[in-house]
């Protein structure tokens, strides 16, 4: 017959699937109850209203390459549908609406509930740049507006 060792992992060892079948509910509960930072101004461009929300207080990170800021976007209820094309980035001055028709970066996408962008960044936005939102309407008209980066 096999002597049996009664050590400390032995009697313990069972709490350890406990913990493992426990933990999946508590990220369960933190990926179903995110927390945003604060919206910032609502701001009127063209016959668009327009609320950001950054999705992080987090610096602008890394992405295929690019440095990028994800931000939500709000609009007025039935404003998504006149917009042809709409991009953001963050930058010291107003960037050409030509820079970004290369790649999909900085374009808004999503649904008429709330658009989403991966914001053309720096590394580090300084403070004076400014986030910028070129959205184009069906009638080619180009409308432009601004807000402040946030001092750090």
């Amino acid at each position: 017959m096999a002597q049996r060792s009664d050590n400390w992992w032995q009697r313990n060892k069972f709490k350890l699937n406990g913990l493992v079948l426990i933990l999946p509910f508590w990220f369960l509960y933190e990926a179903m109850n995110p927390v945003f930072p604060a919206s910032w101004p609502t701001q009127t461009i063209g016959t668009f209203e327009v609320t950001p929300t950054p999705l992080t207080n987090d610096a602008p990170y890394q992405h295929h390459g690019d440095w990028v800021k994800d931000f939500s976007l709000q609009f007025c209820e039935g404003c998504v549908a006149n917009i042809r094309q709409a991009y953001m980035a963050i930058a010291a001055e107003q960037p050409a609406i030509e820079d970004f028709a290369e790649a999909d970066l900085s374009i808004l996408h999503g649904s008429s509930f709330a658009q989403h962008v991966h914001a053309k960044a720096t590394a580090q936005p300084k403070d004076g740049d400014k986030v910028w939102l070129l959205i184009e309407d069906w009638q080619g008209k180009l409308h432009v507006g601004s807000w402040d980066w946030p001092q750090s």
